[in-house]
């Protein structure tokens, strides 16, 4: 989706604050640049506070100030948070958690989102909503719900699992034979027995459902998610065509819904970025997990997102969490501008001085007074100003692509097969190679088209489709080069092990065969020795090891120690035009770095810069035109070389071979044009 401009802006909450406020705060974000705001979102009981009792007044008034100061707005359907009277109707209507427990008012997204009463009452207030503002000259667009998100175990999801699995199998034989449920004789005979996968205590030997059964059930949970979005999406399209529709999701951090199916019936993405909260140690600030998320949330769609939440301040909850230090804030903005964001909206306004997230601070304190943070937003609203027409419109390209598979996560979900083995782990530990190494990364889907790619790499798909190896097989045989990791082509797509050697499907395409697999245990100290041409280091195996037999492929490594010491450990295969790497064990980051920047030779993928450690250097086209985003994570002074003659945007100067960046700062930089000396 197009705009004609960068979006630059803050979340607000007009219903916790005195109206006398409202023109105050419009005046603050207007000189800070501010230009979006999104609000409502957990306003139900504001907007109808008794059953059938609509006020909007109080809405149209913050609006409207906003809207004086040439300030636009994002409206959220409310359904995250239901009224007290709505939720009192029917006790049914809370969630129950897996172990059974059901939930009680008071929290958020507290909903069983396949209720039919509550179903009925978010299409009223949707329409309500959409009836009072589908003319209104500020508002552009609409954020539906909040962070969709947690399972529902209770008796309505069960029936409606039910039906869901009767659409999905021509027949009860058919299930039972997919899912295999001869296995301890659980062969159903009527519909109505199919139970729901609920964990209910710590013994694997109680809580290990059938594992068909327990992945269908996360495919319907995440079907239910789409097919509530799609209620208020259709209420909305009816009657704002012209309105733009999204959902905050949560990055690629969050691994209960399948994204790419959220994804599909919003104009564009948009996601909620917190690099350092209450819960997160100085470890996990580390950038390139932003950059994963950014990286993944583009791919949802393969198009440009919106950032609806942007880090402002330090998280709380009951405890508060490390300040942002300063620069960060803009920092962490610019990094998700520089990964393909057209808006940038700070969560929150002001930090709110009741309830569960009063220590969750945004850009103004409790006090309502500017100070450190809203001067560096500032700073940034005036530089985006400045320079968002030279940015707005142009994409990120990336030559490198890395398949994420919903249904091989929700499977690991359920049998995670080593305790060492993380698949988020184990995809950010080969994403940050390339991040490190500043090569562009598309995250995607399996079934997305892989031409105009060098390079594809395919983390442990471990639930492994015909469509996807011929997907692959396609992008090969014109020239393309992939990358398998362990744990590949186990599954089927009822998360049964396939009736083949592994890794199944993949194995004609990658010239391999698994002799045998072994789970490595904590203590093990086994290594990999690759003796291949430019590719003769040895790294340590983590949790799985797959000893393989060439078919047609060579092998570029081994093992060194144990009963399959010296037994093949990686592949390369010639296939078409292409070349297939597969690499049969679960390694570390230094491992994957070592085979990526060897394949990145043979593929020719390189960054035009070489930056300091703790440098990113990325890049957004307008057109043929280039603009290269250097962010300095470190505390430190680096010195950047480049390799030409550039325009720095933010402040118009010409910068020569080499530049300075300080600690936490940042450039943006374009070629300089014959026409501008």
């Amino acid at each position: 989706m197009k705009f004609n401009k960068l979006y630059f802006g803050a979340d607000y909450y007009p219903e916790h604050w005195p109206e006398e406020r409202f023109s105050e705060d419009a005046k603050l974000m207007k000189a800070a640049g501010f230009n979006v705001v999104r609000m409502a979102e957990f306003a139900w009981s504001k907007m109808e506070p008794r059953e059938g009792q609509y006020e909007f007044d109080w809405l149209d008034r913050a609006i409207n100030v906003l809207n004086e100061q040439d300030i636009q707005i994002v409206l959220g359907t409310p359904t995250a948070s239901p009224p007290a009277w709505l939720m009192a109707k029917d006790p049914e209507m809370f969630m129950v958690k897996e172990d059974g427990t059901r939930l009680g008012y008071g929290n958020r997204r507290e909903y069983c989102p396949n209720h039919s009463m509550y179903r009925v009452y978010t299409e009223k207030i949707v329409t309500k909503m959409v009836e009072r503002y589908k003319d209104h000259p500020a508002v552009i667009g609409w954020q539906i719900d909040n962070e969709f998100g947690a399972r529902c175990y209770c008796d309505t999801c069960r029936a409606k699992f039910q039906e869901w699995l009767q659409a999905r199998f021509k027949n009860l034989d058919e299930l039972n034979e997919k899912w295999g449920t001869v296995f301890w004789g659980h062969t159903f005979s009527d519909w109505l027995e199919i139970p729901i996968p609920l964990r209910l205590g710590s013994n694997p030997l109680d809580t290990s459902p059938n594992p068909g059964l327990a992945l269908d059930y996360f495919r319907f949970m995440s079907d239910t998610y789409v097919n509530f979005q799609k209620v208020q999406i259709d209420i909305i399209r009816r009657n704002c065509p012209r309105h733009f529709i999204t959902h905050n999701l949560m990055g690629f951090k969050y691994p209960y819904l399948n994204y790419f199916d959220l994804a599909e019936d919003l104009d564009f993405v948009s996601w909620d970025n917190y690099c350092r909260t209450q819960w997160t140690m100085e470890a996990d600030v580390a950038p390139s997990i932003a950059a994963l998320n950014h990286d993944a949330m583009r791919g949802l769609k393969r198009a440009n997102f919106w950032v609806m939440e942007q880090q402002s301040g330090p998280g709380g909850w009951e405890m508060v969490s490390a300040s942002t230090k300063p620069g960060e804030i803009r920092l962490w903005a610019y990094q998700a501008i520089a990964r393909g964001a057209n808006a940038i909206i700070f969560f929150r306004w002001r930090t709110c001085r009741f309830g569960t997230e009063e220590y969750w601070h945004g850009v103004l304190d409790h006090h309502g007074i500017p100070g450190r943070r809203y001067k560096e937003v500032s700073k940034m609203g005036a530089e985006i100003n400045q320079i968002g027409e030279k940015i707005n419109g142009s994409l990120v390209k990336s030559t490198v692509a890395i398949l994420q598979s919903y249904d091989t996560r929700f499977a690991f979900q359920i049998q995670n097969v080593n305790p060492q083995f993380k698949y988020e782990t184990h995809f950010h530990d080969i994403y940050k190679v390339f991040y490190e190494e500043n090569i562009l990364v598309d995250v995607i889907s399996e079934k997305d088209d892989f031409s105009g790619y060098k390079l594809v790499v395919v983390p442990t798909m471990y639930v492994l489709t015909k469509e996807t190896v011929e997907n692959l097989e396609k992008f090969v045989q014109a020239g393309g080069y992939v990358v398998f990791t362990g744990l590949t082509g186990v599954k089927d797509l009822n998360n049964t092990v396939v009736n083949q050697k592994l890794p199944g499907l993949a194995s004609n395409l990658s010239g391999v065969e698994v002799e045998e697999y072994v789970s490595i245990p904590l203590y093990d100290e086994n290594e990999i020795q690759f003796l291949y041409q430019d590719l003769e280091e040895s790294y340590p195996v983590q949790s799985w090891a797959e000893i393989l037999e060439a078919k047609g492929s060579v092998s570029i490594a081994t093992y060194t120690k144990d009963f399959f010491a010296d037994r093949t450990a990686a592949t390369i295969n010639t296939f078409g035009k292409g070349r297939v790497v597969y690499l049969g064990t679960i390694g570390t980051y230094e491992y994957y770095k070592g085979v990526i920047l060897w394949l990145a030779k043979l593929v020719n993928l390189h960054t035009a810069f070489k930056v300091p450690k703790g440098v990113e250097v990325t890049e957004r086209w307008q057109g043929e035109k280039k603009i290269v985003f250097f962010l300095n994570f470190t505390d430190q002074n680096q010195l950047i070389e480049l390799n030409g003659e550039f325009i720095d945007i933010i402040n118009g100067c010409r910068v020569g071979e080499e530049i300075s960046i300080a600690g936490r700062d940042l450039l943006i930089l374009t070629l300089l044009n014959l026409e501008e000396t």
